[in-house]
């Protein structure tokens, strides 16, 4: 079948995973290897409003890309992309000629007309466009076939569906390619870009070139190992392989294999991609990645959990990211209000007058456990644990605010006594404890539930004075030092660092009552 292109977008789109920072020779390289596998069109990275360096693949001129490129780039043809709100149109220099002829741009519904207006702007410049609009299945077919009327008075060289949150069925793909077919002007190449949500890139790439017209040019995007903000795209050397198969194309896959083996799988050990339960959830509502992101790094919610927040989004919020009504939404799923005054009193009174240890999941438990052990053999404190059951160390109390920490611990008759707090609804029935949520984890600096921190708030709020502490290590940007691996979550890791300077904010106010002796070494044992 004629017509059939292919472009390479691991240097854009995987980008989300590392910030673009794929280092200069690692970049040189692959742009070499994809070259070498005739791979049609390789998108170098976006056009934005900052300075180029050179291990990014982000550019503010056109030039600038011009940098990775080798002296003899065969057949291979180069896009850049570019958001219209991002890139300021009167940095783009006119198209010299050279092998970088395509520029990308994307559009939000809400901004079309700024964005089809752009596609003029970058066209007056001699480049041949893209037209790229976000989340083509947040349109009814009224309001696509709009689209695409426009779309043809301006006249791009390609319209492409594009499956931003990953939510595209057979039948969709079929309907939205059908409206594109019958309405777009003959000559406009009709491209594809797909998002692994729900597993289904590589079936609906197959089904797009089983119902593309054999008179309509098409291209398919794709990135080596699937690599793309999670949960990833199309696998560029399966779609290789089967159009060398089925449409007897040439794609060179040794080198497509190569550059995996030598620059991908590496990044991928260090920032997963692929299926998860989470964003087939944010594609079944199609919804903005970010709500499934935001949810996954609180590390505390199951899936059922995320479920029911993300089913309750309002059509309105769907398609922009709106972090502090997400973060109302979770809030008020994890709040259900109690009468915890006896609960304190009691707790109150069998503390009183004894020493208290917090034990948190740390690697450090391990490292200091000579220290430890001989800090309780001395003074047999009141032991308890913070979202966790150590093997190491008989506690007096296990006191859990994560459902799913909760759920990996406590399966069966415990020695230890339970404390939970109101949001979890199922381990009140078994707990000796139940405090309230929100008296926990919301105070002026708004809402944060960081367990140790939520206990620390408890003991201070019954009137502790004095509480030690061990394995209270702090968060790491690489893989976290927990007591146990179960215990560590990769979406915490990011923003480690910020996430220790609001631990050690609101651990201020706590040691303006409560004195904290750590047993073990601590990011918060200084103030800042």
């Amino acid at each position: 079948m004629p017509g059939i292109q292919t472009l390479d977008c691991t240097l854009r789109d995987g980008g989300y995973l590392n910030d673009w920072e794929f280092g200069y020779k690692m970049i040189c390289q692959t742009v070499r290897q994809l070259i070498a596998s005739n791979v049609d069109y390789v998108e170098l990275g976006f056009l934005r409003n900052e300075d180029y360096q050179p291990d990014r693949t982000v550019f503010r001129h056109v030039k600038d890309a011009y940098h990775i490129l080798p002296k003899d780039c065969k057949n291979t043809r180069f896009t850049l992309m570019s958001l219209h709100n991002k890139y300021d149109i009167s940095q783009l220099e006119d198209y010299d000629g050279g092998p970088i002829q395509r520029i990308r741009v994307t559009f939000h519904d809400y901004d079309v007309e700024e964005g089809l207006e752009y596609c003029r702007k970058v066209m007056e410049k001699g480049y041949e466009v893209a037209c790229n609009p976000i989340n083509i299945m947040g349109y009814s077919d009224g309001e696509l076939l709009e689209i695409l009327r426009k779309v043809n008075e301006i006249h791009p060289t390609v319209f492409s569906i594009v499956d931003t949150f990953g939510s595209m069925k057979r039948n969709d793909l079929i309907r939205l390619y059908s409206l594109c077919e019958n309405n777009l002007s003959k000559d406009i190449t009709i491209g594809l870009h797909l998002h692994e949500n729900l597993s289904l890139s590589y079936s609906l790439a197959q089904e797009f070139l089983n119902i593309k017209s054999y008179s309509r040019n098409c291209v398919i995007d794709g990135s080596l190992l699937g690599m793309g903000r999670v949960p990833g795209n199309l696998c560029i050397e399966l779609i290789l392989d089967y159009l060398n198969n089925n449409y007897a194309k040439t794609y060179n896959i040794d080198p497509i294999l190569d550059a995996i083996d030598d620059y991908i799988v590496p990044i991928k050990r260090l920032e997963p991609w692929g299926y998860s339960t989470a964003y087939s959830l944010s594609a079944k509502y199609n919804l903005h990645r970010n709500y499934a992101e935001f949810l996954l790094n609180k590390g505390k919610l199951k899936a059922k959990d995320i479920n029911h927040i993300l089913a309750s989004i309002e059509d309105c919020k769907k398609t922009a990211f709106d972090e502090a009504y997400v973060e109302e939404l979770y809030y008020h799923y994890q709040d259900c209000a109690v009468d915890d005054a006896w609960a304190r009193a009691a707790f109150s009174q069998k503390l009183k007058g004894r020493e208290i240890l917090i034990l948190a999941p740390g690697g450090s438990l391990e490292r200091e456990e000579a220290r430890i052990q001989a800090y309780i053999e001395e003074k047999s404190p009141v032991v308890i644990t913070a979202n966790f059951k150590s093997e190491l160390y008989r506690a007096d109390y296990l006191f859990f605010s994560n459902v799913k920490r909760y759920e990996e611990y406590v399966n069966g008759p415990m020695e230890e006594e339970i404390l939970v707090t109101s949001n979890l609804k199922e381990g009140a029935k078994e707990a000796a404890g139940v405090f309230n949520y929100h008296d926990l984890t919301y105070d002026e600096n708004g809402v944060f539930d960081n367990c140790t921190v939520m206990l620390l708030r408890l003991l201070k709020q019954i009137g502790i004075e004095r509480v030690h502490l061990a394995g209270f290590d702090g968060y790491e940007e690489k893989p976290t030092d927990y007591v146990s691996s179960i215990l560590d979550y990769q979406e915490r890791r990011k923003g480690a660092a910020h996430t220790n300077q609001l631990i050690r904010t609101l651990l201020s106010p706590i040691r303006s009552q409560m004195n904290l002796e750590f047993l073990t070494p601590s990011k918060y044992e200084k103030e800042e």
